[in-house]
């Protein structure tokens, strides 16, 4: 089963974004979700990430099941399901087409216990991206300067956790 085809004609573009723009759109940026990574992995992840150089990393509270179910409890000898849903953690990276699988990697080793429910990884492309502060768009809104050494060296400072 695949996804279905979509149009990179003007038109196409024009109805996306709403208006016409002889803007080009970066093909480089790809945003990988891993959408249901275990909440006490995501800073392990957001740790090896930043320690890759990578910055710009949404995380969010989430609820979900797959192959796990949900939580099921026992109370005198009977089960029942207490939640549906299990606590999850959404990260949203956007990075460039040549950092992809390195991230995967980082993301993959620092999420991976082995278990059910150790998450899955999204890869969507992203069409556009516009910094609010300054109307940059594509790969300079993508790009931030300073201060990454800064937030590399104090992680380099911190213990790490077992």
């Amino acid at each position: 089963m695949g996804f279905p085809a979509v149009s990179s004609s003007p038109d196409r573009k024009e109805e996306m974004h709403g208006q016409s723009s002889d803007h080009k759109l970066p093909t480089r940026i790809t945003c990988l979700t891993p959408s249901s990574t275990r909440p006490w992995r995501a800073e392990h992840v957001s740790s090896g990430l930043l320690k890759m150089g990578i910055r710009g990393v949404t995380v969010s509270d989430a609820k979900g099941f797959g192959a796990q179910g949900g939580s099921t409890e026992r109370q005198n000898g009977s089960e029942f399901r207490e939640d549906m849903f299990v606590a999850k953690t959404k990260m949203e990276i956007v990075i460039s087409k040549d950092q992809v699988e390195a991230v995967i990697e980082k993301i993959m080793e620092e999420a991976k216990t082995g278990e059910i429910g150790d998450g899955k990884i999204f890869l969507t492309p992203v069409s556009d991206l516009i910094r609010v502060r300054t109307g940059e768009r594509g790969e300079r809104a993508e790009k931030m300067a300073g201060g990454r050494s800064e937030m590399i060296s104090v992680l380099q400072q911190t213990p790490e956790s077992p």
